[in-house]
């Protein structure tokens, strides 16, 4: 039996320092949201209702679906499943504490909040802030989890056309300017990773280049007409003294399934193209790469939610040069069908995941004292009411008695960033999104 009882209602104390968590990103304008809804309708409908036609008709694109062999079908589930293992094997590897299943669960649902909003980014890192402090993992953990595998993936996507150019140099398929774009984007990326490991290593360096990017910060906001950020120096100095110690240990690990997770997922168009009937005369590996690579760092830029219509035209477009209709036909079925396994169909996966996450989530309780017998006199606050209360912008959590426990839970969300606290056993308490 159920019995409610009344809320506590939240101890008085000295104000303070608020609670540590991420912080939460600035409340976009009204205006501003709907310009982004409105351009993100008309890149998607300018995209398939106007350039993907012109390249193959949908008649002709329905027709290669249909006739890919099964085989083919399992080949591209294989390589399916391999890119979001290593997709979640980087997780892991950036945080140390956490289990492969909890790290697919934090990728689907993160991933499929990231695809279907626009400027999901935001959203997706609350969600991924709520399941993860859910499960232990602390606001200085999240922090260089967030830090270390964005910049991680920065450079996996600053790479990737590197390479992919350095290939078609060697291989003979690349003119003039592809090859010195491919030697000068080389010498770039090494001096990066130059950089990148004197920081770690070298306190005095990084002490110059941490000056040096507020500089850069600075005159960034004053060209772009924004306020400066207000504590520009010394970002990078408290990168250093939190992530040296994690990358001393696994950076080899980190960097091995970073490129995996990449590698994987180019596997997946080149086994669609091949799928469709497309040879190596066609449309070659070292092509499909290319065009992966440039519309990976395309991609980077927030134009649509997950990229929807910038991806298809930015891989149809190259690999079309020089084909007929029929195998133009092909290529579209085949990237069509790269972003259905890999855009659609995760989607109700990350939701399911969600939603088991909020289920094992809410099973979870703090028992804080045993209840006699119900009263009307007010309930002393518990030790988690107590936490809830001096969370920034947090509701009274509503207390309830059940089989002689006192649970905790929220009464509603607290934002992006601290989306429904509730209690999650030891460590941090966890958060529920939504």
């Amino acid at each position: 039996m159920t019995v409610t009882a009344q809320a506590p209602a939240c101890p008085q104390t000295a104000p303070g320092p608020p609670a540590p968590g991420p912080p939460a990103p600035g409340r976009a304008r009204p205006w501003r949201r709907l310009l982004t809804g409105a351009l993100s309708l008309l890149v998607i409908a300018g995209v398939f209702g106007f350039a993907l036609p012109r390249i193959a008709s949908y008649g002709a694109v329905w027709g290669s679906l249909r006739a890919m062999p099964a085989p083919w079908l399992g080949v591209i589930a294989i390589t399916l499943v391999a890119s979001l293992v290593t997709t979640w094997m980087m997780v892991a590897a950036v945080l140390p504490s956490l289990r492969l299943r909890d790290a697919a669960t934090v990728n689907l649902g993160s991933s499929a909040v990231a695809n279907t909003v626009p400027g999901g980014g935001a959203v997706a890192m609350g969600v991924s802030w709520a399941m993860l402090s859910s499960w232990g993992v602390a606001t200085g953990e999240y922090v260089r989890y967030t830090l270390v595998s964005g910049l991680w993936n920065v450079f996996a996507r600053l790479g990737l056309p590197v390479v992919a150019l350095s290939i078609l140099a060697v291989t003979g398929h690349a003119d003039g300017v592809s090859q010195v774009a491919a030697y000068a984007g080389a010498g770039v990326l090494v001096l990066l990773a130059v950089g990148f490991r004197a920081t770690l290593r070298s306190e005095p360096f990084a002490r110059r280049a941490d000056a040096m990017l507020a500089r850069l910060l600075t005159v960034g906001c004053r060209l772009a007409r924004r306020p400066s950020p207000r504590r520009s120096s010394g970002i990078l100095l408290e990168f250093r003294a939190g992530a040296a110690g994690l990358l001393e240990r696994r950076w080899l690990r980190i960097s091995v399934t970073t490129v995996a997770s990449h590698l994987t997922l180019w596997l997946v168009l080149l086994a669609c193209l091949r799928a469709s009937g497309l040879a190596q005369a066609q449309v070659s590996w070292q092509a499909s790469l290319a065009a992966f690579a440039f519309v990976r760092l395309l991609s980077v830029l927030p134009i649509t939610p997950g990229g929807v219509g910038v991806v298809e035209v930015g891989l149809t477009g190259p690999l079309v040069v020089g084909l007929g209709p029929a195998a133009a036909a092909k290529v579209a079925a085949a990237v069509l069908l790269f972003r259905a396994v890999t855009y659609l169909l995760p989607i109700p996966f990350g939701a399911l995941a969600y939603l088991w996450w909020r289920h094992t989530h809410r099973r979870r309780v703090t028992v804080t004292r045993p209840v006699a017998a119900p009263s009307t006199a007010p309930a002393p606050p518990t030790v988690v009411a107590r936490a809830l209360c001096d969370l920034p912008g947090a509701d009274r959590p509503h207390v309830f008695t059940k089989g002689g426990l006192v649970w905790d839970e929220p009464e509603r969300s607290i934002g992006a960033s601290h989306a429904g606290h509730g209690p999650a056993g030891p460590g941090p308490a966890g958060h529920a999104a939504g």
